[in-house]
């Protein structure tokens, strides 16, 4: 069973009975050493596929509850030449984004899958002539407590598993609880539903994924410093110094969660939370601390793979929710080896 899985919680292993790892998330809880979020640099060129495998936008927005095809056609502007386009959405409201997605990704992009549960969903879109090169493609979802999908809040995760290019790659979107004080909570359902994924029909026989990817509204916050002082740091384009404070950060150097993934520096402004319609921090009566909730961190589980990220950042001329939106362009290349290995998989 060794190598399975993602390594992703290594501290919480104490009086554990132990079960099946869920396929392609979990694994290493008994592994003593940890590593962290290990922050990588940004590689600003790319020629979508010239030297890479694959390349892919990778998008996660909690939408407030509310969205327009203008703010759609600005979510995707830009993305059309990636072989994938993987969106995570949080608070969607009722109406369907699915279309509205595929009309604005007509003209090149097909979808081709999607997770959905309730105001939590997933989506992936890919070329028109893609299809010979997708294999396996399977969804889950874990569904956390409360009534939030009653006022379209829903909290969880949903993910799609799914093989292109002989790549198989594990794509999680959730949206954790919310709130300062709710670190500990935030850290175990984050192992719930790493425990919960995929482990329903699970087989030992099966080839662990290649690439993990979650994305969504973690909503992690800043810790130990108050709203005025973390907001004057940002408006003098310091907030580069606030990332010592961030609670996810913490906690992955604490060895609790995401052990060994990674992530590119946060070079953009906290996500959370804006007034609706502006660019101006909480003016509401609690004011709350600026934070990056919203974030995409990633994974690679084999040494046949190599991993650039070309860019992290904000999607910062959207405003119809108080979260900004936020991108990453990943692209993943193979050694020679592991090439010809892919394409005999894909011709079966």
């Amino acid at each position: 069973m060794e190598g399975l899985c993602v390594q992703l919680f290594s501290a919480i292993r104490k009086h554990r009975v132990k079960k099946k790892p869920a396929m392609g998330i979990l694994n290493g809880f008994d592994d003593a050493s940890h590593e962290g979020i290990k922050t990588v640099g940004v590689d600003n060129r790319c020629e979508f596929s010239g030297r890479s495998d694959l390349c892919m936008c990778i998008i996660t927005w909690n939408m407030n509850g509310q969205v327009s095809m203008e703010d759609i056609e600005k979510l995707v502007e830009g993305n059309r030449e990636f072989d994938l386009l993987v969106i995570g959405l949080q608070e969607v409201p009722r109406i369907n984004v699915s279309k509205l997605l595929k009309n604005a990704l007509s003209d090149i992009h097909i979808l081709i899958g999607k997770a959905v549960m309730q105001s939590l969903q997933l989506y992936i879109f890919g070329p028109k002539n893609l299809a010979p090169n997708i294999r396996e493609l399977k969804v889950d979802m874990h569904s956390i407590g409360g009534f939030g999908g009653l006022i379209r809040r829903k909290k969880g995760a949903v993910a799609i598993r799914v093989s292109y290019k002989g790549i198989s790659m594990v794509f999680v979107s959730c949206h954790l609880s919310a709130h300062a004080h709710n670190v500990e909570e935030r850290n175990l359902e984050l192992k719930k539903i790493s425990d919960s994924l995929f482990s329903k029909n699970w087989n030992p026989y099966a080839r662990p994924a290649k690439v993990t990817v979650w994305l969504g509204d973690l909503n992690y916050r800043l810790q130990g410093i108050k709203t005025y002082p973390a907001r004057d740091l940002i408006h003098g384009d310091l907030h580069k110094m606030l990332t010592s404070r961030d609670q996810l950060l913490q906690e992955a150097e604490r060895g609790e969660i995401f052990n060994g993934y990674y992530e590119g520096a946060l070079a953009f402004k906290p996500t959370y939370k804006y007034d609706i319609g502006s660019s101006s921090y909480d003016t509401s009566h609690k004011v709350r601390v600026p934070s990056w909730t919203d974030r995409i961190l990633f994974k690679i589980h084999s040494s046949d793979i190599n991993a650039t990220l070309h860019s992290y950042e904000s999607i910062d001329n959207i405003h119809s929710s108080d979260h900004r939106p936020v991108k990453a362009h990943l692209c993943l290349t193979l050694n020679s080896r592991s090439v010809s290995t892919n394409q005999q998989e894909s011709s079966q």
